[in-house]
């Protein structure tokens, strides 16, 4: 009896520690719950950048149009509009002829993150804080012995109304320009400039925006007035700036393998030179393309591929055959 009454009691007992117990463990799993609430809020959505932005469209010319003012209405650089349209004069194509505006572009191979610059394609892409959006407009590059640096780099300042402290190594090779150029009109920073971490390296506005599209800089990057005043604020310190020499750019989406191929550095010299360049493929330009296709190596299009690698026309174009038609070779 003695025994089941001491069992009883402690029963009993451990009941009500059980019972007083309740409450702290009920906040301590709603102290985990809400943890593991905050920790999911805080975890960062994949971007969805897309693989290809914008899209190819044409234009019919009047007599007035030039190749070099349809280049700054529509976002492209000269490089670019030239190489798209071979045959046509940039500067008076004549009236009725159909110009092709590269408005599409495949992204380069880059971390989609801050700002990638690609030398060959002259652009600068700018991938939002959306994880969405990327915006691109066309640049300057630095010419032949100012070449533009590759790397990594971040933006460390940004200036409005910026005043160029000419570098010696420039005015070596033009002395009649001064030490210092301050706003104005007469400045080629332009109305903005965004300082990289890189030394004495920049993009800017520019005071010459027909050279948009070339190489023709000191080795800074220079965008067109409009462009870089709409992109001033929305770059912060600290972004990160990748800048990539890709001629040949290659990608999957929706079941397509596009190809998008520009002009080297030193053929776009050409393009500047002449309006054409000297055809060429791009190196392991076949490597390159059957890995991107993987499994669907045997549908490239090679007679289509290899006639984009040498004219370099910088337009996305799908090269996989129909499966029906791989099948029949």
């Amino acid at each position: 009896m003695m025994k089941t009454n001491r069992r009883l009691f402690c029963a009993t007992i451990a009941a009500t520690a059980a019972l007083t117990a309740l409450p702290n463990a009920l906040r301590a799993e709603a102290k985990t719950t809400a943890k593991s609430a905050v920790k999911a809020s805080t975890v960062v959505t994949k971007p969805v950048y897309p693989s290809i932005i914008g899209s190819v469209q044409t234009h019919t010319t009047v007599y007035e149009d030039s190749l070099v003012d349809l280049a700054r209405k529509h976002g492209l650089g000269y490089t670019e509009i030239v190489s798209a349209n071979p045959g046509l004069d940039p500067w008076v194509p004549g009236a009725d002829k159909k110009v092709v505006l590269p408005k599409a572009h495949i992204l380069p191979a880059a971390p989609r993150e801050g700002i990638v610059i690609n030398l060959a394609d002259q652009r600068l892409y700018f991938f939002r804080d959306d994880g969405k959006t990327v915006d691109s407009v066309p640049l300057g590059i630095g010419n032949n012995g100012w070449d533009t640096p590759k790397g990594t780099t971040k933006v460390v300042r940004k200036k409005k109304n910026p005043t160029w402290y000419v570098p010696q190594s420039v005015r070596k090779e033009d002395p009649e320009l001064p030490a210092i150029v301050r706003p104005g009109p007469d400045n080629p920073l332009g109305s903005h400039a965004v300082y990289l971490g890189w030394p004495a390296y920049l993009f800017h506005g520019t005071n010459k925006p027909y050279g948009v599209g070339r190489r023709v800089s000191h080795g800074c990057v220079r965008l067109y007035p409009e462009d870089i005043a709409r992109l001033f604020g929305d770059i912060k310190v600290g972004t990160l700036v990748t800048v990539v020499d890709q001629p040949m750019k290659v990608t999957k989406m929706d079941g397509q393998l596009w190809l998008e191929i520009h002009p080297t550095q030193l053929q776009a010299d050409e393009v500047e030179q002449t309006g054409t360049h000297t055809p060429s493929k791009p190196a392991e330009f076949e490597f390159l393309l059957t890995s991107a296709a993987g499994d669907d190596a045997n549908r490239i299009d090679w007679e289509k591929a290899k006639r984009a690698a040498l004219e370099r026309r910088g337009i996305p174009i799908a090269v996989l055959k129909e499966k029906e038609q791989a099948s029949a070779k």
